[in-house]
C-alpha cells in the first residue's frame, strides 16, 4: 500500500527546527479573490536531497506554489524557509526551469549557460568558465551542440539547455514546473533518465509539478496530490494538499521496468482516483 498523510493526520511531536526539513513551507495561502482563496494553510517540507513532485488539476495553484518558492510571487500569507532562512525574492540558490525553455536566442548554447554561471561567480576567469559550462553540457549529451543558437536545436535539446543551465549554477534547491510538458513521448523519457542520473550523482533537492502520473512515479520519492478549491453546502473551500503518498518503488527505478514493479499499479491506481473522483477539477 502507498503511504498516505491525510490533512486529519494526528499531529506528531516537535522536533528540532533543523531536523524538520531542508525546505519548509508554513501556512501558505494565496488569494486573488478575499472571501475565495485559490489555496490555504497549504504546509510541508522537503529534506536536502529529496525529489518531490506535486499533482493537481489546472487551478488549484501548483504554479503558483513554484513561484513562491523561488521568490517570483509572493503568498497572500504563510512562509517559506530554505535552509532556515525565509525565501524574499528570486535567489542563485533556487534554479528553476519552465515549460518554456527560456533560452536567449541570440546566444549560443555555451554563452546561455556561462552568462549563467558568470553570475553566481562572477570573479572566475573565462577558462574557468568554460571548463564548467562544458561539464554540465555534457552531463545532458549536448556538447555537439555546444555553440549552437537554440533556433538550431529541437524542443527536448533546448529543455536539456535549460536543464544544464539550472545544474551549472549548483542551487541549493531545483524547481521544475512541468518542463517535458511539451515534449513529445520518446524524447520526454529520454530527458527524465538524464534527469534521474544528474540527480542521483549531484543529490539535488527537487521540486517539481507535473500532470504526469508516471512521470511522478518515476522520479518522486514522495507525491503531493493537490485539490481544487470548490463551492460546498457549507461554503467556498480552498483548495490544498490533500494528501502526501511516499513512494515506496526501489530507488534505481528505471523507466522501461516501471510497470514490472510490484506495488506500481496499486500506486498508480491510488494516484489516479484521487485525480479522478477526489481532486475536484473545475
Amino acid at each position: 500500500m502507498p503511504t498516505r498523510v491525510g490533512n486529519a493526520a494526528p499531529a506528531l511531536p516537535k522536533k528540532d527546527s533543523a531536523m524538520q526539513g531542508f525546505l519548509k513551507i508554513e501556512g501558505l495561502s494565496k488569494a486573488f479573490v478575499a472571501e475565495k482563496p485559490v489555496f490555504a494553510n497549504v504546509s510541508f517540507t522537503l529534506d536536502k536531497g529529496e525529489f518531490v513532485c506535486i499533482i493537481g488539476h489546472s487551478g488549484c495553484g501548483k504554479s503558483t506554489i513554484l513561484n513562491v518558492l523561488a521568490g517570483l510571487d509572493t503568498a497572500t500569507s504563510g512562509h517559506v524557509f530554505m535552509d532556515n532562512r525565509e525565501v524574499a525574492g528570486p535567489s542563485l540558490e533556487r534554479g528553476v526551469v519552465f515549460q518554456s525553455h527560456a533560452l536567449m536566442p541570440w546566444l549560443t548554447v555555451r554563452q546561455n549557460i556561462a552568462f549563467a554561471v558568470r553570475s553566481a561567480w562572477p570573479e572566475w576567469s573565462r577558462p574557468q568558465v568554460n571548463v564548467h559550462v562544458e561539464k554540465y553540457v555534457a552531463l545532458v549529451g549536448l556538447l555537439p551542440a555546444i555553440d549552437k543558437k537554440p533556433s538550431q536545436l529541437s524542443g527536448g535539446m533546448k529543455q536539456r539547455v535549460g536543464i544544464a543551465r539550472a545544474f551549472a549554477i549548483s542551487p541549493k534547491m531545483l524547481l521544475l514546473d512541468e518542463p517535458f510538458g511539451a515534449l513529445d513521448a520518446l524524447t520526454r523519457g529520454t530527458i527524465q533518465d538524464e534527469l534521474m542520473a544528474i540527480v542521483r550523482e549531484t543529490q539535488q533537492t527537487v521540486f517539481m509539478i507535473t500532470h504526469d502520473v508516471d512521470e511522478a512515479i518515476l522520479l518522486a520519492d514522495r507525491i503531493l496530490l493537490m485539490s481544487n478549491g470548490c463551492e460546498t453546502d457549507a461554503g467556498y473551500v480552498p483548495g490544498g494538499i490533500a494528501e502526501t503518498v511516499a513512494n515506496t518503488l526501489p530507488k534505481d527505478r528505471k523507466r522501461a521496468s516501471l510497470h514490472h514493479l510490484p506495488g506500481y499499479y496499486e500506486l498508480r491506481n491510488h494516484i489516479v482516483d484521487f485525480l479522478v473522483t477526489r481532486a475536484v477539477a473545475h
